[in-house]
This record gives C-alpha cells, structure tokens and sequence, in this order.
C-alpha cells in the first residue's frame, strides 16, 4: 500500500445512473454552459473589433512578448495538471500534491502577468471607458483571469481536502478539477489567437 494512503480509508465515489461520477458530470455540465458564456464575450468583442472612434487602440498597447510568455506559462501549467491527475490516480498523494502545486504556481504567474499588463494598458490611457476596444478587451479577458484564480482557489481546496483525508476518490476530484483547468486554458488559447495574435495579421 502506498505511503500516501495508508492511515484512512477513502469511501467510494457516487456515481449517477450514466456510470459517470455525479461530480464529473457536473462539471461537464458547467463547462457547456460556460462554452456559452464564453462564446458570448468572444463573440461580442470580434463584433466590436475594429470599431472604436478613438484610441488607444489594440497595436497601440499590446506587448506580443509579455503575452506570449504568459500563454506558455499557462499551457505548461496544463502539463503540470496532466502530472498531477496521473499521480492522484496512482494514489501517490506526495507526487500529486508536488505536480499541483506547481499548477497552482503557473496560474499564479499567468495572473501576476495579466495584473501587469492590465496596470501598463491603464497608463497608455485604455481603460473599460476609453472606447469599445477597451470595454470589450477588460469584460473578455477579466472574466477569463477571474475563472483561472478560481482554478487556483480549487486547486488549494482539493490538497486541503486530500491531505485531511475529505475526498471521495482522489483521482476522480482532481481529474474533475483537471477538466476545469485544461477548459480555462482553451479559452485562453482561443482568445489569445482572435484577441492578440489577429491584431498582428492586418
């Protein structure tokens, strides 16, 4: 038996009548909804592109550098869930917690990065009043750095719970959360191409 399981016993998963954890499930289910969501803001802002009457517009304030590294720092930090949902199923709760911490840290930086992106377009004068660019870029990408320190926040919640021994099944909850994170990152993916990279193809 291994270490990071010997001492307590974790009670089996509910499952629903599909033969899929209730929790994964309804996951899937919020994750449709927030396809919508999604779609809705992304959708919005490339009707709105190109409109604004006045500046600063989308070249005049986006560093390609900055973005670009935080992009990656968030598809790495997928790689790292990826880890941490193999050992969790492994039951190897050490490797699992090292593996999410480290996403945790990844999703930390991409916010740290988005925070000083947010402050530099502030000083070049765009804010969510400056004009449509600006109202459409804050809601798009605001709403998205909200759901990655969620991600961060559950990510936390489910080492507090694993280690107190509060899971059901440690594999099922954190592919459950893994699901949430690699949707995030997807999203970001999408918005990173249409909002930024596009800007840079006129």
């Amino acid at each position: 038996m291994s270490t990071a399981t010997a001492g307590h016993h974790e009670p089996a998963a509910e499952y629903a009548v599909t033969g899929v954890p209730s929790y994964k499930l309804a996951m899937w289910t919020f994750l449709g909804s927030d396809c919508f969501f999604f779609g809705a803001l992304i959708g919005t802002y490339m009707t709105y592109r190109g409109k604004s009457l006045n500046g600063p517009y989308p070249l005049d304030v986006f560093a390609p550098s900055v973005t670009s590294i935080s992009t990656f720092d968030l598809l790495l930090s997928s790689l790292f869930m990826v880890l941490a949902v193999h050992y969790a199923k492994e039951k190897d709760i050490p490797k699992m917690t090292l593996w999410t911490l480290l996403t945790m840290l990844g999703g930390l930086i991409f916010l740290g990065f988005q925070a000083y992106e947010f402050s530099s377009f502030v000083e070049e004068g765009l804010t969510l009043k400056s004009n449509i660019f600006g109202a459409t870029f804050f809601v798009l990408t605001g709403f998205h750095g909200a759901h990655v320190a969620i991600g961060v926040f559950l990510l936390g919640a489910l080492l507090w719970s694993v280690r107190g021994g509060h899971v059901a099944d440690a594999g099922i909850t954190t592919e459950v959360i893994g699901l949430y994170w690699h949707f995030v990152d997807i999203v970001w993916i999408l918005i990173f191409t249409l909002v930024y990279l596009l800007e840079f193809t006129k």
